[in-house]
């Protein structure tokens, strides 16, 4: 099988505004765009602190592991109240760190799921 990595890293929004500004200007010459490493980049080392917490990084650990069929069964996984955890996998979804996808049993199911097994992190020493 082989490993699915994900990049976590630090770019300042100029460098992230300047790869826009490059791919639109690619785009323009009718050119197809550069392909882009899978991952999500922040701001600052803080930034990723915020959004990288242990409890964070224990649910993405769970998703991988134990393949939950809900985000209640998630919770009850952890240990953790429902409301915390659909906060935190929201979070999670926007940084593209985990995707959801709706299944239809009894009543409707939103299935959290980890499609890598590694998180690289790159932070810049400046």
């Amino acid at each position: 099988m082989k490993v699915k990595n994900i990049t976590i890293g630090i770019k300042s929004l100029e460098e992230g505004l300047g790869e826009l500004v490059e791919t639109i200007k690619t785009i323009q010459k009718g050119k197809p765009p550069r392909t882009k490493k899978e991952g999500s980049y922040f701001v600052s080392l803080e930034a990723m602190r915020q959004v990288l917490t242990p409890k964070r990084l224990e649910l993405l650990h769970a998703i991988r592991e134990n393949h939950p069929e809900s985000i209640y069964e998630l919770a009850h996984l952890t240990k953790r109240d429902l409301k915390n955890v659909q906060d935190d996998l929201s979070l999670l979804t926007k940084v593209g760190l985990v995707s959801l996808s709706k299944k239809k049993v009894a009543r409707e199911r939103v299935i959290p799921r980890v499609d890598y097994d590694q998180l690289q992190l790159q932070i810049p020493v400046i």
